[in-house]
């Protein structure tokens, strides 16, 4: 977790997702950059005054929205103490992306070189973090996401919990994950009855993981009434965890909406960092 990438957008759970950043850089001494995210420009040609001056203040609108989430970003960098990057070098510190291009597809492409990209907690309200953002990283990244909680923790990855269901994708988030497992001071493997799917054990993943010399312990829950995603986040509350690692969308997108899934529940009530990869 040696390179960090943080979106920045005037969102109402911006300050959360940068104090999440700056923990995650103060503990790994990662590099961080930030950059403006916003929506493209609308793509209007002037054929006349009026279309004219509406691409003029669309313009206007964009350049001030570039300079908003760079002092954003400045500030908390600097109040975190932070320094700023000057090449290779020892500790965490930060640089800030100038002249990013808007639109999401930036952001799945420039994540692709980065350990992992913080993002906030996806909600349904207009002023939040926007779900096109985190399905750029995941879909488009190739790389892992971390999502902010709506307040930040004071620690992140003393414990540990694996939501382990045997998928590719839950593979991918320890695989991707192993530096922050390193660091565990506990890591619990969970799984779930109800949202298994066919592949590896719980228990042959804790033993794997113990062949690290990992603190590894493996719990599992049977069935309840509870769905998967509540039944992991009510463990993770109960054992203390601050970071869950969680597999994106093992079953399909379009299916988690319309019927609910367990990536789904943790995205719209997780309180605790969660890694998340595709």
């Amino acid at each position: 977790m040696k390179t960090v990438l943080v979106p920045t957008a005037p969102h109402e759970l911006m300050d959360p997702t940068l104090q999440t950043a700056i923990a995650l850089a103060r503990r790994f001494g990662s590099y961080v950059e930030g950059f403006s995210l916003r929506p493209p420009l609308a793509e209007i040609v002037s054929v006349d005054m009026v279309m004219g001056l509406t691409w003029a203040a669309d313009e206007r609108a964009d350049e001030e929205a570039e300079v908003q989430a760079r002092e954003t970003f400045q500030s908390f960098m600097d109040a975190a103490g932070l320094a700023r990057d000057a090449g290779q070098g020892e500790g965490p510190r930060w640089r800030w992306h100038a002249d990013a291009p808007a639109g999401d597809e930036f952001v799945g492409a420039w994540a692709r070189i980065f350990d992992v990209t913080v993002v906030g907690r996806p909600t349904q309200s207009a002023t939040g973090p926007r779900m096109a953002t985190l399905e750029a990283v995941l879909f488009e990244g190739g790389r892992p996401a971390l999502i902010a909680p709506p307040r930040a923790r004071d620690t992140i990855g003393e414990t540990i919990v694996v939501a382990w269901n045997g998928s590719t994708e839950t593979a991918h988030v320890v695989g991707m994950g192993m530096g922050l497992l390193a660091r565990a001071k506990r890591v619990h493997v969970l799984t779930v009855e109800s949202g298994m799917v066919p592949g590896p054990s719980g228990e042959a993943l804790a033993r794997a993981l113990q062949r690290h010399g990992l603190p590894v312990e493996q719990v599992h829950i049977g069935p309840e009434k509870r769905n998967a995603g509540e039944a992991i986040l009510d463990y993770a509350e109960s054992v203390g965890c601050d970071l869950l690692f969680k597999g994106a969308y093992t079953q399909s997108r379009i299916r988690q909406m319309i019927f609910g899934g367990a990536t789904s529940h943790i995205l719209a009530n997780a309180t605790i960092p969660v890694f998340m990869a595709h």
